[in-house]
């Protein structure tokens, strides 16, 4: 089994409604930066990003933010990560995090949030990764996730078997387990992301 050295971790630009989202990040990031795992996320300086970031800074481990040019000039940035990929687009933004990552990790957030997961889901289902995907449960936070996916599923749009690209985790240390456990994707297997 090979180790995880880094992780892109989706999450949101906003602090959500409960102390538990804010807290999760926090101790999320924490967790990172003392196992050694570099984070990977979207650059941002707000929200649960801020936060997460911030608490891998403030433990002494690596982050890499990737931004497109057009959020920097709205002017969230976090000014403090390790370093800053500034690239074209969103999608840009997602396959380079995608390149950089050994395993991916959703915490609670918006449409954004939804819309990286579902499309690093995707990719995993086309063969395009087989890299670990974990869902982090906060106080309910995958419940529509898993719902549209059950759903999905339950009326003959995806196989029974996509259920099985992405693990639901119920809290922090239960993540921060198995990402010590977990063996490293194999790459890109079949078209580049």
């Amino acid at each position: 089994m090979h180790e995880i050295y880094s992780v892109a971790v989706f999450c949101g630009s906003r602090l959500g409604s409960r102390p538990e989202f804010a807290a999760a990040a926090r101790d999320l990031g924490a967790g990172l930066a003392n196992a050694g795992i570099r984070l990977v996320y979207g650059g941002g300086r707000t929200g649960m990003m801020g936060a997460l970031a911030d608490a891998v800074l403030d433990g002494g481990g690596t982050v890499l933010g990737v931004i497109p040019d057009f959020l920097t000039k709205l002017e969230v940035a976090h000014p403090g990560v390790t370093e800053m990929a500034i690239v074209d687009s969103m999608h840009d933004r997602k396959r380079r995090m995608a390149e950089e990552a050994d395993a991916f990790v959703t915490l609670p957030g918006g449409i954004g949030t939804m819309d990286e997961t579902i499309e690093i889901i995707s990719w995993r289902q086309l063969r395009l990764h087989d890299k670990p995907i974990y869902i982090c449960d906060i106080a309910g936070s995958a419940a529509p996730l898993v719902t549209a996916v059950d759903g999905m599923i339950a009326q003959g749009f995806a196989p029974p078997e996509a259920r099985a690209l992405f693990t639901v985790v119920n809290g922090v240390p239960a993540l921060l387990d198995l990402l010590g456990r977990a063996p490293r994707g194999t790459g890109v297997t079949g078209a580049r992301l």
